[in-house]
């Protein structure tokens, strides 16, 4: 993997802890009139919740970390104190979670950074965690400037946030901010708008992605190889509708444990119809329209679904997280004794396409039931059954993964394939889900070979997630420089002047025509400049036109990244473009 990902964050909790009572003590220094939210740590360092008087900006943020370094510079102490030494006058939020507390039984704790002389300069209430004393917060950056609700709810005040992170040495902090600096040059969201892949509108709605030309292309070519290898595991393509009645999701269960994410009905005459959050359910109707045979499983449904799922606004995040999205689903009916050579069969179609598109995964998962087991659907012997089929799975096919007690589906246990987003976000791109609790929801059944009718079992196959969310993991590992195959830009074809404008036109429109992605750029602006244009759009290849190539009848192309250029004759360069696209290159 990367190392902007690889690096195992080693972060000192108590240090940071400290950091963000540093950081609070500062702002009512520079601030008096701030109200104080939450100052809790976080994977990557801290954060403060204030209410400013008046709105900060970057310039402040520099004069809130000065300070913070004159007030470490005292060597404060941190003491636990008695409530004695706490004021709630002009603390609404503080006294909020104090009453909360007080009401719950909850044990109130303060803690005060204190002088030599054992005078208060800031109390907190807080449940502790920090190191002793603050000439030891040396190594910190204040990072940002953010809005966030008191205590996530939308219906709250919108707060600053203040994040910041503190490291034990001056090296870590210095590796920890290049690897911010290379985030944010990996970031998806920046490379899909210089790229043009996406944007978002206001008008379209928050979380309602809008695919621009370029995006459209990766997307198509993205299911064009699903739908060809959906088709070689033998599947069968199907479409369901983006919305589905109130009682379909009510029989489904998914009304019970999904309401949350769900969208409000729309009442049309005497139906309440849903966005569909899921297909499983439509899919379900499918299996049920006829009489099934034990000859006639497994059957494997594929379908490209519209989605819709209710995320709050504060969640969402490019292409990553969105409210609207396309999934590349299958859903495979199968007899409880064939789970195991079914799941490898769906095994070898992940595994396939993981190794076309080159994926950099963090981890594989096996999800298992724990101890507690009234959290799960109440079938012993399945339970039994199906954990050792999945486990024979991943061991037969020689894949390491870890085991994760307790974080099975409540219908059955599964295989996920994991990756690291840049902001550190874990989201999971390939799934195998057993599922046991849909088809006896359904009364969904197969005639066995001894006449007797048996329920099914329904594996819930994600190939490569939605397309938004794996197109924004492709932008981020490969940092918009994608396989000649899937770029959206394959070659831009640039004449150096209006003499060489014919030549170039027919070099596009012959590439054009064996569907090949290219651009011909015949505006009036400096070669340097449509070179730096086509560098920041990511074309794979530029291919620059003029005296010697006509008289020759070659084009003299330059690789994307690539400082020389290399000629060819024209039908090389298109045996070159065509074994790409062939190889997945």
């Amino acid at each position: 993997m990367a190392n902007y990902l690889n690096w195992k964050f080693k972060l000192n909790k108590e240090l940071n802890h400290t950091a963000s009572h540093l950081l609070a003590t500062a702002v009512l220094k520079l601030f008096p009139n701030t109200k104080l939210g939450f100052g809790p740590t976080i994977d990557e360092g801290f954060y403060y919740d204030f209410d400013f008087a008046q709105p900060i900006n970057d310039r402040d943020l520099l004069k809130i970390e000065k300070e913070m370094r004159n007030i470490a510079k005292q060597n404060l102490a941190m003491k636990k104190v008695g409530i004695e030494h706490y004021s709630f006058d002009h603390q609404p939020y503080k006294k909020e979670l104090y009453d909360e507390y007080v009401k719950d039984g909850r044990n109130i704790t303060f803690y005060s950074l204190q002088n030599k002389d054992q005078k208060d300069i800031f109390v907190d209430l807080c449940a502790g965690g920090h190191i002793d004393q603050t000439k030891d917060v040396k190594n910190f950056k204040l990072l940002s400037i953010a809005g966030a609700y008191w205590r996530g709810d939308s219906n709250n005040k919108q707060l600053t946030r203040i994040y910041g992170t503190a490291w034990d040495t001056e090296e870590e902090l210095a590796n920890y901010l290049e690897i911010l600096k290379e985030r944010k040059e990996r970031d998806h969201r920046k490379i899909g708008a210089d790229m043009e892949i996406f944007m978002f509108h206001p008008m379209s709605g928050q979380g309602f992605p809008i695919w621009l030309p370029n995006g459209m292309i990766i997307k198509n070519k993205l299911q064009s190889l699903v739908l060809k290898l959906d088709r070689k595991y033998g599947y069968h393509e199907v479409y369901t509708p983006p919305f589905g009645e109130e009682s379909l999701y009510k029989t489904s269960g998914h009304l019970d444990h999904y309401r949350a994410d769900m969208f409000t009905p729309l009442i049309v005459e005497n139906e309440r119809l849903i966005p569909r959050p899921m297909t499983c359910p439509h899919h379900t109707l499918i299996y049920s329209a006829t009489r099934r045979s034990y000859r006639d499983l497994p059957l494997r449904l594929n379908e490209q679904s519209r989605l819709y799922r209710y995320e709050k606004s504060g969640a969402l995040t490019g292409l990553e997280r969105v409210r609207a999205m396309e999934l590349t689903e299958g859903h495979i009916f199968v007899a409880r004794d064939k789970i195991h050579e079914e799941m490898m069969h769906q095994l070898k179609l992940i595994l396939e396409i993981q190794k076309i598109l080159k994926l950099d995964l963090d981890y594989i998962s096996l999800s298992l039931r724990d101890k507690d087991k009234s959290k799960f659907i109440d079938d012993e012997q399945m339970w039994v059954e199906s954990e050792k089929a999945l486990k024979a799975v991943l061991d037969e096919a020689g894949l390491k993964y870890e085991i994760k007690y307790g974080e099975a589906a409540f219908y059955g246990p599964k295989i996920d394939f994991q990756v690291k987003t840049v902001l550190n976000h874990e989201i999971t791109v390939s799934t195998l889900q057993l599922d046991f609790s849909l088809p006896q929801k359904f009364n969904l059944t197969y005639i066995s070979n001894d006449e007797t009718k048996i329920h099914p079992v329904l594996i819930h196959r994600g190939l490569i997630g939605t397309y938004e969310r794996f197109i924004s993991i492709l932008l981020e590992q490969s940092k918009g420089n994608l396989p000649f195959w899937l770029a959206p830009i394959q070659a831009v074809i640039i004449p150096l002047g209006e003499k060489h404008q014919e030549y170039a036109k027919a070099i596009y429109e012959k590439l054009f025509n064996l569907n090949y992605d290219v651009k011909l750029d015949s505006r009036n602006e400096s070669v340097a400049k449509k070179i730096r244009h086509w560098q920041m759009s990511k074309a794979k290849y530029q291919v620059v036109i003029g005296d010697s190539e006509i008289e020759n009848q070659t084009l003299t192309i330059r690789a994307y990244g690539e400082q020389t250029s290399t000629t060819y004759k024209v039908d090389e360069l298109i045996e070159i473009f065509k074994k790409k696209v062939e190889n997945y290159e």
